[in-house]
């Protein structure tokens, strides 16, 4: 495949990623859309690059495990419907081992993040940022942690190593 061709399918899913944990620090969502486009963009590049379909059902049932396992935490009240979504999501992009290593990553980075912001939150918010309506939200002890900005950074930390990459580089 060329390279004016593989270049910017290296960069679908960090976009999809950066838009993710843009949108939840800003919103405090995370659009089923999104992890729509990111199910859809998987399985397009994965044909799209020759990815054997046995590869391609190891990858689909790592989500579908995933999911479930999210959704029991999101049924606890431990994280949202939309991280629990874009988890699974981001996972069916690396396959079990990578899905493993994603899960850790995020699990660091997002202890970090909660208790970074809880630090924060014990500050009182400076007058300037009083009225910027997402940092006030963010600051707000009642707001949850914006997890999606974590599920991001972990999914772009494992990405290197996924056989989507690793395809695509050749």
């Amino acid at each position: 495949m060329p390279a004016f061709i593989t270049v910017p399918l290296l960069f679908v899913f960090p976009a999809l990623m950066a838009y993710a944990a843009c949108s939840d620090l800003l919103t405090m969502r995370i659009s089923n859309k999104l992890v729509l486009l990111l199910i859809v963009a998987f399985f397009a590049l994965a044909l799209l690059i020759g990815m054997p379909f046995e590869q391609i059902g190891v990858h689909a049932l790592t989500g579908i495990v995933v999911l479930l396992v999210a959704f029991s935490f999101f049924a606890f009240g431990w994280i949202g419907g939309g991280d629990a979504k874009l988890i699974a999501a981001t996972a069916l992009w690396f396959g079990f081992p990578g899905a493993i290593a994603y899960m850790i990553y995020a699990s660091l980075l997002g202890g970090s993040l909660t208790l970074a912001l809880l630090g924060v939150r014990r500050l009182p918010l400076p007058p300037q940022l009083k009225f910027v309506g997402w940092i006030e939200k963010l600051h707000d002890a009642k707001t949850g942690v914006p997890y999606g900005i974590a599920l991001a950074a972990a999914g772009l930390a494992v990405y290197p190593t996924s056989v989507v990459f690793q395809l695509l580089i050749g």
